[in-house]
Parts: C-alpha cells; sequence; structure tokens
C-alpha cells in the first residue's frame, strides 16, 4: 500500500451542520443542515448500546449499515460523492443523531470536510475500498513551521510514521494528538482505525460536536469547523461543498 502526502492540515476537528430548516445559498454564514435517510429494520446505535463502548451493538449493526442503500445511490449519483465515502458520512451522521440530538450535525457537513481535506480519500488517484480504509495511506506533510502550525513528534510515530514531527492523516486528516482524544470504532472490528472512512467519520462528528455544541446555530457550525482549521478560507470551501451537497441531494429525483 503506498502512502499519499498531502498539504491539507487539520489541527483538530470540527465543523458540524448549520442552521436546522434555514436557508442556504451563497449569502448563508454557515451550512444548511442535511439528514441522512436510516434504513428500515436496523437496530439502535444510541448512547446506550454496546457499540457505544466498542461491542457488537444491538443485532451487530455497525455505522456503515444504517443510512438507507437507495438513499446511498441516489445522493451519490446527484453529488458525485464515492458511495462509500457518504455512507461513511451518513452514518457517522446518523449515529450522532441518536447520541447527541442536540448537536444537528448534518451527512453535508462531514462530506464537506471530507472533500477539502482528501477529496474524499481520492486525493491523487486513490479510493476508498468497501472495507472503508482508503486505498492508499493519506499522510500530510510534516507539521514543521514552515507553512503550517509547528507540531512536535506526540506519538513516536505511531499514527504518522514520522519521529520528528506531528502529520495529519487518514481521509479526515487527523493529527495524532486528537486522534488520541476522540478515535472511535464505528465498523465493529474492535479498534479505532485512523484510515477507515467509518471510524474516522465517527470520530470527526464526535469532535464537532463537542467543539460547537449546537451546530444549527451559527456560531455553533463556526466554532466547529475553526477547532478543524482556523482559516476564514477553509471554513468557506467547507461551507460550500456543503451548502451544495444538500442541495444536489434534495434535488435529485426519488428511486422508483
Amino acid at each position: 500500500m503506498g502512502v499519499v502526502m498531502v498539504g491539507v492540515v487539520a489541527g483538530v476537528v470540527s465543523g458540524c451542520t448549520g442552521r436546522v430548516g434555514g436557508d442556504g445559498g451563497p449569502d448563508a454564514t454557515f451550512a444548511v443542515y442535511a439528514e441522512a435517510q436510516r434504513a428500515s429494520g436496523v437496530g439502535e446505535f444510541g448512547e446506550g448500546s454496546d457499540r457505544a463502548e466498542g461491542g457488537d451493538g444491538v443485532g451487530g449493526v455497525t455505522s456503515a449499515e444504517l443510512p438507507d442503500p437507495a438513499w446511498l445511490d441516489r445522493v451519490a449519483e446527484a453529488t458525485g460523492i464515492p458511495r462509500r465515502a457518504l455512507q461513511g458520512y451518513a452514518g457517522a451522521a446518523l449515529v450522532i443523531a441518536e447520541q447527541q440530538p442536540e448537536c444537528h450535525l448534518g451527512w453535508n457537513t462531514l462530506a464537506g470536510i471530507g472533500w477539502v481535506e482528501s477529496h474524499h480519500g481520492t486525493i491523487f488517484g486513490g479510493s476508498i475500498q468497501p472495507d472503508g480504509r482508503t486505498s492508499d495511506l493519506i499522510i500530510g506533510v510534516p507539521l514543521d513551521g514552515q507553512g503550517f502550525q509547528e507540531i512536535p513528534d506526540s506519538d513516536g510515530g505511531a499514527v504518522d510514521g514520522d519521529t520528528e514531527w506531528d502529520r495529519a492523516v487518514g481521509p479526515l486528516q487527523f493529527v495524532p494528538t486528537t486522534w488520541a482524544a476522540w478515535a472511535t470504532e464505528a465498523n465493529g472490528d474492535g479498534v479505532p482505525d485512523i484510515h477507515n472512512i467509518d471510524d474516522s467519520s465517527l470520530s470527526a462528528a464526535g469532535y464537532l460536536c463537542y467543539s460547537g455544541g449546537d451546530l444549527g446555530t451559527e456560531q455553533g457550525w463556526r466554532d466547529a469547523i475553526a477547532a478543524y482549521n482556523e482559516s476564514p478560507a477553509y471554513l468557506d470551501e467547507v461551507l460550500e461543498f456543503a451548502d451544495r451537497y444538500a442541495a444536489e441531494a434534495e434535488d435529485a429525483p426519488a428511486s422508483n
């Protein structure tokens, strides 16, 4: 497996959805809220379930099993988001909707971040594989203060392979210290994997909600994104794609 080097850096992960029921568009100041459609007949993935503690969960449900397959097909085609990446974002948003309904995190904000960070795991020709892992290890540039934040090595190279400087890692570009604090297992194997779209999406969702509180408010959404990356340009790009994805999903024709 190869290693893909990227220059985008998320110092910490944050940024959730925007106003609940609000208007989007170019004048929006935070992302509209887009809700994923849940598959029928799946078990709960709530705060009190075994899954929340890293177990197999009620009925063995994983986050990737929660989104409705027909919805995934329709929205992936409408937005151009690779289906397996969308499955990770939507599954994480559905989990958080059960565990922290006051957060109001939409799948589209996770997708906006996923685009900016790694083009949904496709940067430089990579992809998200059926098991949710990236086809290549996505490793950021060394955070040595040369155009980026300076973060000396914190993990002995265990996460990012660098024993001198920290680097952002995975499709959602966690730095090792943030991953250590927020790593969450979502796919039922018991091991949080920074290179897995399900694990990294649910980890990002938890951090975003912690950082922003109610992401259905402008302040909450902006606080969440700023915790991920303080750059105003970063916020603008996440907002642009989050709103675009929500609009494209809404306009997509329903399945027959």
